[in-house]
């Protein structure tokens, strides 16, 4: 199967550039105030879109996402309406890549058939799933990869050579490359280690590594772009929109466009790496 995943790798691959991978919370603060973050996104540079599932009991997250999702659970988000948002994304925009990231549990409340045709019908390209580990694949991957969406698998710098393979077996689309160990949002990343990190992993796959968790800022994202094929950026995304809800839940300012501001920072990092690596 070829995806808009795949097509936008191979794009990007002739440009000579990595792919900034912009992740924020679906329903944060409200649906339409998410859905214009969203439309925003590839306008401001994001070359794939993350659309966070809100979940109860998001255990791989850190403060920032889980207050995010907290606000979105509060305003009535869910799995059907993050799905809704990328069919309403889709009638304007047929080719930036949607990928849902999240937990198992709303998948398979919903049913995973169901979820998966839903899924496909409303324009997502990939998964990721993060408390579904390769020994669960028939769950939810071979599933997902049958209906022609990618399963995307997280890597880790504990991830060893003996565990990685297992990891890689079934993941289409790209490898997520965690670049600490902790909740997301929790440190800065060690660039210097990212660049042997995904050598090491490109020594087990063709696919696309990406690097995320702690990338903040225009030159972190140029540092780790230098070596990996994406940028992962996504507490800093969340934050930018906290930052515009005062306590009573009304806006300082537009979360849209705080969001574009900075994702056009980040973009123009992203789009000098490889000048920089290459210099």
């Amino acid at each position: 199967m070829t995806t808009r995943i795949d097509r936008k790798f191979a794009s990007l691959k002739e440009e000579g550039r990595p792919a900034l991978v912009t992740y924020f919370m679906a329903g944060d603060p409200d649906y339409e105030t998410s859905l214009k973050i969203m439309k925003a996104l590839p306008e401001a540079g994001a070359d794939i879109i993350e659309l966070g599932v809100p979940f109860s009991d998001p255990m791989a997250d850190g403060p920032a996402i889980q207050a995010a999702g907290l606000r979105a659970l509060k305003g009535g988000q869910t799995l059907v309406k993050t799905l809704a948002m990328a069919a309403e994304f889709r009638e304007a925009d047929d080719t930036t890549p949607i990928v849902l990231m999240g937990y198992y549990n709303p998948i398979y409340i919903h049913g995973v058939e169901r979820f998966l045709a839903e899924a496909k019908e409303a324009g997502v390209d990939g998964l990721i799933i993060v408390d579904l580990p390769p020994e669960m694949d028939e769950e939810l991957c071979i599933p997902a990869l049958k209906a022609g969406i990618n399963f995307i698998r997280l890597a880790t710098p504990t991830t060893d050579d003996k565990r990685l393979p297992k990891v890689l077996e079934n993941t289409s689309g790209f490898v997520y490359y965690v670049s600490m160990t902790g909740i997301t949002g929790s440190a800065l990343p060690d660039t210097s280690k990212v660049a042997g990190a995904v050598s090491r992993i490109k020594a087990h796959t063709a696919l696309p590594v990406c690097v995320g968790f702690g990338v903040k800022t225009s030159e972190q994202a140029k540092i780790i772009g230098a070596s990996a094929d994406g940028v992962v950026v996504g507490t800093a995304i969340v934050n930018a929109v906290a930052n515009t809800i005062r306590p009573d839940g009304s806006l300082v300012a537009d979360p849209a466009e705080a969001v574009a501001t900075m994702v056009r920072g980040l973009s123009t990092g992203i789009r000098a790496a490889r000048l920089a690596a290459a210099e």
